[in-house]
């Protein structure tokens, strides 16, 4: 009875509109009260202490850095340099620019490692030079929103580190590298349908027309923008710092970059880029904590052991409950972002992953190129909201394109299914 209230006032007080952590926190608290009516103040005070214990874990630092580092370079103009830079490479053409905007794209997500921000700063360069090379706005749109969900795969990437902080031997570093090599097939699987939809409908048909930037000019322009990814995952790979660490020295390095040497960035604008990495990183964890208290009252009640148990005998096999998984996952992720997901499931699945002998890195890069799917698959999508934002369109002018590439994307998300080392290979050659 107490575990169909859980997941019923869950499920209810999301669909009223409370805020996602805090039906996590609350159904959890009530459910705890519940099943410890004859203790003292109800068991109540395991609710604060599982708040901090969710909290309180070294990798969870790293999250507020590099959400500033996305904000910083947002607006250090890095994402308008490195346009320039990838269009004086491909030239100009039909289909041209949605394979840059892709690129791009791809590229950021080795600084930022978050999906939204990086469609805000890719899509405020490219979906204006997309509108005057006469393509759809609907279209734009829809190729920015799938390019920024790459980010959360390549490294570093937000949803990894959560990931880590879930799973027992997960680690940050196995993840980032995991992540690499399927983080550029789903870049490579968009390319496809995006550059075909662009040729066979004759979009872009004004970008031939456009100057092309010079090669040498526009990589000294870029120059610093290329040289941040490389900071940051090789100065983890030689030791010099953690991922933690890392995020810290991409802040200072985008400030550097965004007020020394492009001056894109015054002092006047610190307090703004603060204020808006304070506030989403804030909701990030305060949602990571609030989960905490649903994960224990998950485990108190028992709810964990009977649904793997019906699950491991419902005769599938391991292969057809991982598809089972996956698919519940993509429908998930059409309403739910991509850390609540996480926050959830995971404690759920973890106990197949142990029965099935899943390798849970193999296992952590499935589930975030689930999650990164689900970022722009209508009709709760946030980075299709960024991006039909910044195209000032509405996001059911984007379902006929959108859709092509949230096709792509499954595609490489079952290649990487049925070949493994794709996500493996990486992580066993470094080492980790």
């Amino acid at each position: 009875m107490i575990v169909t209230l859980l997941f019923v006032a869950f499920l209810a007080m999301m669909f009223a509109g409370v805020p996602i952590g805090a039906a996590l926190g609350l159904a959890g608290a009530a459910c705890i009260a519940l099943a410890n009516g004859d203790s003292q103040w109800f068991g109540l005070l395991a609710v604060p202490q599982n708040f901090y214990a969710g909290l309180g874990k070294y990798p969870l630092l790293a999250i507020p850095m590099f959400v500033l580092v996305g904000s910083i370079f947002d607006r250090s103009g890095v994402a308008a340099r490195l346009v320039n830079f990838a269009v004086a490479i491909v030239g100009r053409g039909p289909g041209m620019l949605p394979l840059v905007a892709i690129c791009v794209a791809m590229f950021m997500g080795g600084i930022s490692g978050s999906g939204p921000a990086t469609a805000a700063a890719v899509g405020g360069v490219m979906i204006a030079a997309m509108h005057r090379a006469g393509y759809p706005a609907g279209f734009s749109a829809s190729v920015v929103a799938g390019a920024a969900a790459t980010d959360i795969l390549i490294p570093p990437s937000v949803a990894f580190i959560v990931y880590s902080v879930l799973v027992p031997g997960a680690s940050v570093p196995a993840l980032f590298a995991a992540g690499m090599f399927p983080g550029v097939l789903a870049g490579v699987a968009l390319i496809v349908p995006a550059v075909w939809l662009a040729r066979r409908h004759g979009m872009g048909k004004l970008e031939a027309s456009l100057p092309r930037p010079p090669f040498w000019r526009s990589l000294r322009e870029a120059a610093w923008g290329l040289a941040a990814p490389v900071l940051i995952l090789g100065g983890m790979r030689l030791g010099w710092f953690t991922p933690t660490e890392a995020a810290v020295v991409a802040v200072f390095y985008g400030l550097f970059v965004g007020m020394v040497v492009h001056r894109t960035i015054g002092v006047r604008d610190l307090f703004e880029i603060l204020r808006e990495a304070g506030e989403l990183s804030a909701v990030i964890l305060i949602v990571v904590s609030l989960a905490g208290i649903f994960a224990f009252s998950l485990s108190t009640l028992g709810v964990i052991d009977p649904i793997t148990q019906a699950i491991v005998n419902s005769g599938l096999g391991s292969t057809g409950i991982l598809l089972l998984v996956l698919v519940m996952l993509l429908v998930l992720g059409m309403f739910l972002d991509g850390i609540s997901i996480l926050l959830i499931f995971v404690p759920l699945l973890y106990p197949l992953m142990v029965h099935y002998q899943w390798d849970v890195v193999w296992f952590g890069v499935l589930l975030v190129l689930t999650v990164a799917i689900g970022q722009f698959t209508p009709p709760m999508a946030v980075n299709l909201m960024v991006a039909s934002k910044i195209a000032q369109v509405r996001m059911e002018a984007t379902t006929r394109w959108v859709l092509w590439l949230v096709l792509a994307m499954t595609v490489a998300m079952l290649i990487v299914l049925q070949w493994p080392q794709i996500a493996l290979w990486l992580p066993a050659r470094l080492g980790y």
